[in-house]
């Protein structure tokens, strides 16, 4: 659920939508920028739970009072799933920059949906060497997840969702991970 892909520079950040963490989400994308690991950000994530912001209005909001110039930022407001982030979020960048000369990215997510953003960019994006900075806003240390009930919960969900998506055809494997059990899941 939560593979290592130790972040390192990248042509492009992407930090998935939420409206859970969003310190803990500003921060770390914001140190991430100052060590110069990547030039541009794209942030992108929808009105979410009847709310009239947009995630990634709320974020770039919070990054740019941190500091952050807007100049870096590339918001995509029209998400409202992971499937929609990368895709929506791959046509954005593709107005703002050379998506030719994407051939890394940083994921900035959830801890406990660090799988299923590789999946999904692996699907909607190949060809990206993917790195990931996990945000673990939890209060517990990732490996430790299942004495956190709301991190259980999350992580639990996530174990029942991937099946299903890969069978749709929402996700791909990724290089580098060994192939997601399947324990008798059916579509």
């Amino acid at each position: 659920m939560m593979p290592a892909f130790p972040a390192s520079p990248s042509d492009l950040g992407f930090l998935f939508g939420t409206r859970h963490g969003v310190p803990e989400f500003c921060d770390a994308a914001y140190g991430l920028w100052q060590q110069g690991m990547f030039r541009r950000l794209l942030v992108s994530g929808g009105r979410t739970r009847g709310l009239l912001e947009a995630e990634a209005e709320l974020i770039g909001e919070r990054l740019v009072r941190m500091g952050l110039p807007e100049s870096v930022l590339i918001l995509e407001t029209a998400a409202t799933n992971t499937g929609e982030n990368v895709r929506f979020g791959r046509a954005r960048a593709a107005e703002a920059m050379d998506l030719g000369a994407i051939r890394s990215v940083l994921v900035i997510g959830k801890v406990c949906s660090t799988r299923r953003y590789l999946m999904t960019l692996q699907r909607h994006w190949p060809g990206l060497r993917m790195s990931v900075c996990p945000v673990n806003y939890f209060g517990v240390p990732a490996e430790r997840w299942y004495e956190d009930e709301p991190f259980r919960s999350r992580v639990l969900g996530e174990f029942d969702k991937i099946p299903r998506y890969l069978d749709a055809g929402f996700l791909h494997e990724v290089d580098g991970c060994a192939g997601y059990p399947r324990l008798g899941f059916s579509s």
